[in-house]
């Protein structure tokens, strides 16, 4: 996100990302995959990835799509109506840790029922003044439990904090 806490222009333009494009860095992002063996996406997150990508990436992983407007399958990836509904599902199934990534909707409604355990946010160096939020208003208020950052020379900053569950 923007150091002003927006994930895109309010056209969904995400060209300030590139500002921390570096050859050869991905701010852990393969280390990260391989404590994963689920990924949960917004359905305009996944647009955006599909029309970067030209098709659904990460085909070792089982991908969910939330959406209420599509159904079925793409490729790998499977739309689901309900993001509450498939975290618990999946929260009862042996594996691996569930990644989400996808929007201040998708965020949102998980934060509201405690259903992340950890936020890892990229903050770039940049301020978008408008735009899309990471955290939409009204959200619970939560504490949060600092575990670490890092600094990187693009000047991009990572924070992780666990979500302490009351």
């Amino acid at each position: 996100m923007s150091v002003d806490g927006y994930i895109a222009k309010s056209d969904d333009n995400l060209d300030f990302l590139q500002m921390v494009e570096r050859p050869n860095e991905d701010y852990g992002y393969a280390d990260h995959l391989n404590n994963i063996d689920t990924i949960i996406w917004g359905r305009r997150t996944f647009d955006k990835i599909l029309k970067m990508e030209g098709k659904v990436p990460h085909v070792d992983k089982k991908i969910f799509v939330v959406s209420k407007s599509e159904t079925g399958k793409r490729e790998h990836a499977e739309y689901h109506p309900d993001a509450v509904g498939l975290v618990h599902y999946l929260q009862s199934q042996p594996g691996k840790d569930i990644y989400c990534d996808g929007g201040a909707q998708l965020v949102t409604e998980l934060l509201r029922h405690q259903l992340i355990d950890r936020l890892i946010i990229s903050i770039i160096p940049h301020l978008l003044g408008d735009g899309i939020r990471l955290f939409k208003e009204g959200n619970l208020e939560q504490k949060l439990i600092f575990k670490r950052s890092i600094t990187y020379p693009s000047g991009l900053v990572q924070v992780w904090y666990d979500v302490k569950k009351e």
